[in-house]
């Protein structure tokens, strides 16, 4: 079976479910005056999170595609300087991974390559899996000055930048582990000054900190915070492979996927403490021979060809499903899990795994996943998953 990993901290928090990649920002793009400074493709963030965007422009006849710039929120930031060439540019954004409950993404319909782990700038390729590369949509922006253009990323109840900036404080204190939740009458000021006083102290911050400190040094706690906990999948393979998950939801169950893993590659697929004692990993590997599924066996699930996101597990062929069998992981006492997918962890290409016995009502045996496996903090997420 798979290698994993078990991290546990202090307090229990209700679990939530990863989001899919719901598109949480819009955007709009138009031209305008812009101060001698700020002469260029800039881009601005007017949503209560931290962002990761990245560019596509002509170059000749290829496409120069270039990211990671990150922005805070309410910040504006130039991505390509002047002069610009005018026509078809593009654009990517992501949200942190510090932000809990998955991330966020914008784009479009245009498929260009990106590095998901790593700052990066390079020409489009014809495919992106040869050149160890993923594909992510890009929304086409048409820029017709080649002095500047502005385009903002709006959430669907857009804010100021300003006030961006402070619902965006209040989001990364919630990620960071601080209690600043809205009370029948919206917001108590009082309870986000007593967070931030804790986080400066705690941080040891200057009392003279900017915003931007401020912002800076939450996201990185987020992120800590966020890597101790939650379902964490990693191919240790040599090919490609396609992974999901299963867990109980309510009273019933719900399978979901796909995440494509690279090798090397991880996904977090649940980002909050694990609660239940068992969840559930499928996983299968690219081969040119055929598929090759997880020698260990599972039960039943259902799954979809596309992105899928299917509540129950009977009849899967009756709700036009096809039913696929997820191994069982043994994630009692673990907030996190870490869950590592290596070769001889596979069958051969085309053999049919075994059907266990349902673990409703009894113990998953330890031996289903050993303590050993990647510790998060080195493990490098990539996005949610993407049809195709």
């Amino acid at each position: 079976m798979a290698r994993a990993r078990s991290f546990i901290s202090a307090g229990a928090l209700a679990a939530l479910f990863v989001a899919g990649i719901a598109a949480l920002v819009t955007l709009s793009g138009r031209a305008h005056a812009q101060p001698a400074q700020a002469t260029g493709w800039q881009i601005c963030n007017e949503t209560s999170y931290v962002l990761e965007a990245a560019t596509g422009r002509p170059d000749g006849r290829a496409i120069l595609v270039q990211g990671w710039t990150r922005l805070r929120p309410g910040e504006c930031r130039v991505a390509v300087s002047a002069p610009l060439a005018r026509g078809t540019h593009y654009l990517y954004a992501r949200t942190s991974a510090a932000h809990r409950g998955g991330r966020r993404q914008w784009g479009g319909e245009a498929r260009l390559c990106v590095d998901p782990a790593s700052t990066f700038s390079i020409e489009n390729p014809p495919q992106c899996q040869a050149m160890g590369l993923d594909e992510r949509r890009f929304r086409r922006v048409q820029i017709n000055k080649r002095d500047s253009w502005r385009t903002s990323f709006a959430e669907a109840n857009p804010y100021t930048l300003s006030r961006a900036r402070q619902q965006g404080m209040q989001r990364l204190l919630n990620d960071a582990g601080y209690d600043v939740r809205q009370g029948r009458s919206g917001v108590d000021p009082r309870r986000i000054a007593q967070a931030i006083a804790q986080f400066r102290a705690a941080q040891r911050l200057p009392a003279n900190a900017s915003e931007d400190q401020m912002i800076d040094a939450l996201e990185q706690q987020a992120r800590r915070r966020g890597e101790q906990v939650g379902l964490t999948l990693c191919n240790r393979a040599r090919e490609r492979m396609w992974t999901a998950i299963a867990r109980r939801r309510g009273e019933g169950w719900e399978s979901r996927g796909w995440w494509p893993l690279n090798p090397g590659g991880c996904v977090r697929t649940i980002d909050e403490e694990l609660i239940q004692d068992v969840y559930f990993v499928y996983a299968s590997l690219e081969d040119s021979n055929g598929p090759r599924l997880l020698a260990a066996g599972g039960e039943p699930f259902c799954t979809s060809p596309a992105r899928f996101a299917v509540l129950g597990r009977e009849r899967c062929d009756e709700r036009y499903y096809q039913t696929a069998l997820f191994t069982p992981i043994n994630a009692r006492q673990r907030d996190g899990l870490v869950v590592d997918f290596q070769d001889d962890d596979f069958l051969e290409p085309n053999e049919t795994p075994r059907e266990l016995r349902s673990t409703a009502g009894r113990d998953v045996p330890e031996t289903s996943a050993p303590r050993r496996g990647l510790a998060p903090q080195s493990a490098p997420t990539q996005d949610r998953a993407s049809s195709q």
